[in-house]
């Protein structure tokens, strides 16, 4: 025996590919892509001990480089205090209403692909792996797991799957030249840059969020921006169920020492 098919197998097995009935590959599981990418998910706000609530969501964030590294939007971080009772912390993945808090740290920002990397101390938290997003195309399934509902209804991690729509180039419209400032000018400059549009029901609280591959759970962006119909506090009733989201690519820039 060599371990080959015999020539009447191999027959029946040209005939069912002819026919379309040949078995088709096995696909990943996307259920445990999302069980695995939950672990390194975490709610990121302000805690204070003495005040009520306790905890103040912010936005989404996930855990990369080597565990004890968090990255999320500029603009979630941007709101909170530095110094004083309000400290910023990130909620661990399924604490639940009864939020764990670790402190963290402003380690490294870049405003202008609004990103901000966040280090703490202690235990490490599992990674996300990185993926390749100017391999990304127009079409793809992706994914995203964050807080939409920030703490409304507890830190409880949330996926939503989508498609990539758009490779959409982007830049910072201004009122009036009187609104330029030195950031705007290198952007304008620079021609701005693509993100990823998304067909993807998100909420404001998802800033932040990763988005993944729905098979190998590799990131290919962070989730920036949610486009809102009419006033905002329509977003949740009334979600347009298009999203942005900056290329995983300038988070490998933010983390290259």
């Amino acid at each position: 025996m060599t371990g080959q098919p015999c020539p009447a197998r191999r027959r029946l097995l040209a005939l069912l590919l002819l026919s379309g009935l040949a078995p088709l590959p096995a696909r990943a599981d996307f259920p445990a892509t999302v069980a695995r990418v939950k672990r390194s998910v975490v709610a990121v706000g302000t805690y204070v001990a003495i005040g009520n609530p306790r905890f103040r969501f912010l936005g989404t964030g996930f855990v990369v480089g080597d565990g004890n590294r968090v990255v999320t939007n500029a603009h979630v971080v941007a709101s909170a205090p530095e110094g004083g009772d309000e400290k910023l912390v990130i909620a661990l993945p399924g604490s639940g209403r009864q939020v764990v808090a670790r402190p963290v740290r402003r380690e490294a920002s870049d405003p202008d692909h609004d990103l901000a990397l966040l280090g703490f101390d202690g235990p490490a938290l599992p990674a996300l792996a990185l993926g390749d997003s100017n391999a990304v195309r127009e079409g793809q399934d992706v994914a995203i797991t964050g807080f939409p509902l920030g703490g409304s209804i507890g830190i409880v991690p949330v996926t939503h799957k989508g498609i990539i729509s758009a490779l959409t180039p982007i830049g910072q419209p201004v009122a009036s030249a009187g609104q330029l400032d030195g950031r705007m000018v290198r952007r304008l400059a620079a021609g701005g840059y693509p993100v990823l549009q998304l067909d993807i029901v998100s909420y404001p609280g998802n800033s932040g969020s990763p988005l993944y591959d729905p098979e190998t759970g590799e990131v290919l962006g962070i989730l920036n921006m949610v486009f809102v119909k009419g006033a905002k506090e329509t977003a949740l009733t009334n979600p347009s169920g298009i999203s942005y989201a900056i290329p995983v690519s300038f988070l490998k820039a933010l983390l290259t020492p």
